[in-house]
């Protein structure tokens, strides 16, 4: 599909493969958690019920989404593909996926559009078949020549249930290769929404959604929204270690605090957005973060860097973690007073700075 803004030349071969690398190697290596922020869910806690009307064994985290039956409301965010250790670490991903229940997407698939021999490194049916899966496509590549055709090339790569659009303004800005142009892109979004068969999902990277832009999202067609707040992995910080000149690396470390934070983001998109399935992702440690995501009206929550270093080795190592991080969930669940995600959806959520005390 062509269009009338500005083409972007095709990105060398040896550079795609190279920065897909490149970010794989620095979430591992350096400290790339964003600097003087959180994600907000520490100001928060969970009304403990010392005495729950609940058989911990009988607590069902499970969820039905879009045809697809998710045991527990959990997401393997999106990663990485285009190059041959991605592809290991996708497959990783996907069979502890596959064995847990639980949702997954895939990195950015520009690569394997663009250059059809690595299309392979994000495929992961073979040992994930029922897993809903979702493909992914930059929004911005919809002002360089992308469009339905792209589109549905990155959701039968994969055979995925679902379209994640990615939002990653501030990372193409400090990206010395990026993408600078970002106007039009709403109607362009909308005219997508209209011509694809699946799901759109409305992702950011790490920076957050406000609930003015969720609400501009939801009459383009989304069908969900991942607000990716702030408070983990910063993108302009991977950048800035990616970024050869020093002047350029200050501009892209003087971003390393920017972003809403995650649990600031979530609440303003589900007041935005009450009829849409909200995602809620950016720094999620825990399955208490997790628990206190759902009370605050999240459907899925996501995590990706804390996964990905076991992800270069085994499933069974992501399993492991995933296992500890649902086990959690599962306990809080039960501590909070309730038996599945409908009644944690509704438990007491305090904020540790309000007017809330002990009665006398």
């Amino acid at each position: 599909m062509s269009s009338s803004v500005n083409q972007s030349p095709i990105v060398p071969p040896t550079l795609i493969e190279n920065r897909k690398a490149d970010h794989i190697n620095i979430v591992l290596e350096e400290d790339v958690k964003g600097k003087g922020i959180t994600t907000g869910f520490e100001q928060f806690f969970i009304e403990h019920d010392a005495l729950p009307d609940v058989d911990l064994d009988e607590v069902d985290l499970s969820l039905q989404l879009w045809g697809k039956t998710l045991k527990a409301p959990l997401l393997i965010s999106s990663m990485t593909g285009g190059t041959d250790s991605a592809h290991v670490i996708n497959l990783n991903l996907a069979e502890a996926a596959q064995t847990l229940g639980i949702a997954m997407g895939v990195g950015s698939q520009r690569a394997g559009i663009e250059q059809p021999n690595l299309g392979k490194s994000y495929q992961v049916r073979g040992v994930a078949p029922d897993i809903l899966l979702f493909a992914n496509l930059g929004a911005v590549q919809l002002n360089y020549g992308y469009g339905i055709d792209e589109a549905k090339k990155a959701i039968d790569m994969i055979e995925a249930d679902a379209l994640i659009l990615h939002l990653n303004p501030l990372q193409e800005a400090v990206q010395g290769e990026g993408d600078r142009n970002w106007k039009g892109l709403y109607s362009k979004i909308a005219t997508l929404a209209t011509q694809l068969e699946v799901p759109i999902i409305a992702k950011e990277v790490g920076n957050g959604i406000s609930g003015k832009v969720a609400s501009r999202l939801a009459d383009c067609g989304m069908s969900a929204i991942d607000i990716a707040g702030a408070g983990g992995t910063s993108w302009s910080e991977v950048e800035a270690y990616r970024q050869r000149d020093p002047h350029l690396r200050q501009i892209a470390h003087c971003f390393a605090g920017w972003g809403i934070p995650t649990a600031v983001s979530l609440m303003q998109v589900r007041k935005a957005v009450p009829e849409l399935p909200v995602f809620a992702s950016g720094g999620i440690r825990s399955g208490i973060d997790v628990a206190k995501a759902i009370a605050l009206g999240a459907t899925l929550v996501g995590s990706a860097a804390p996964f990905l270093d076991a992800a270069t080795y085994q499933s069974e190592a992501v399993y492991d973690k995933f296992s500890i991080l649902l086990e959690t969930l599962k306990i809080a669940t039960f501590c909070a007073g309730a038996s599945n995600l409908t009644e944690l959806k509704q438990v007491q959520l305090h904020h540790k700075n309000s007017s809330f005390y002990p009665m006398e």
